[in-house]
């Protein structure tokens, strides 16, 4: 079994160090990483600059771009085989609803789906310091479903974890994304020299929440995992445009 890592918040992120160890024995891992922190980097490719390929001490590799940057140098570049599945993650933070739109982890998943790799993303829902081991035994454990009966096809799946220890949990759930209000405004302040300048809002709080949703699966102390597609056709709506266009 081949194992790519990946994440968005960085080589040196707590969640990828215990992502790697969670791991450690069902195959070969390699972790290539980004330097630095990419949260909310979505899938965005560097076409401007060239990249660069470091190894750190621990043996992580890491790029000087971003999540789907690292994902697409290592498998149509730096490695010499095709990884049998990529673990992004363990995000610090939960990506639910809207949020998979933005995150740089579930990007990373994503490349690896689009270069036909099965891919998971998994995050820790909280924002503190807490239950990574949690988090990382679902990964392993997920994985290893992997390895023993891999599904009948392509796999993208988005993973969020309660921040709670292990023995807490209320079990795994197979759910759908939910769907956030819209976000808060930006907040408008003077910089140091005076100068306008803009930090983005927060995110907004939770519209479609109810059960089934992965805002209602974490609330309740379940895993959430959500399969995911890439196809963005509304496909409801193809025959109104027809009639509209004619």
């Amino acid at each position: 079994m081949r194992i790519l890592l990946s994440n968005d918040d960085g080589y040196l992120a707590p969640g990828l160090l215990n992502l790697a160890d969670a791991l450690s024995g069902l195959g070969e891992i390699v972790v290539v990483a980004p330097e630095r922190n990419y949260s909310g980097a979505s899938n965005s490719l560097t076409l401007n600059r060239p990249l660069s390929l470091r190894q750190a001490g621990n043996g992580f590799y890491y790029v000087n771009g971003t999540p789907t940057d690292c994902v697409h140098l290592a498998v149509t570049g730096m490695l010499e085989y095709l990884p049998d599945i990529v673990v992004s993650g363990i995000n610090h933070g939960p990506n639910v609803g809207d949020d998979t739109l933005y995150s740089g982890t579930v990007a990373a998943a994503t490349e690896a789906y689009l270069l036909g790799i099965p891919a998971l993303a998994i995050s820790l829902a909280s924002y503190d310091e807490g239950y990574f081991s949690t988090a990382g035994k679902i990964a392993r454990q997920l994985v290893e479903r992997f390895i023993a009966s891999p599904p009948s096809e392509a796999t993208l799946l988005n993973v969020n974890v309660p921040d709670v220890p292990f023995a807490q949990l209320s079990g795994i759930k197979v759910t759908r994304l939910g769907k956030r209000h819209k976000a808060e405004p930006v907040i408008k302040m003077l910089s140091p020299r005076r100068e306008v300048v803009y930090w983005v809002g927060a995110a907004g709080p939770a519209q479609d929440a109810g059960e089934g949703t992965d805002f209602h699966a974490l609330e309740n102390g379940f895993v959430s995992v959500t399969p995911l597609q890439i196809d963005l056709t509304h496909q409801q709506q193809l025959a109104s445009i027809r009639a509209w266009l004619a």
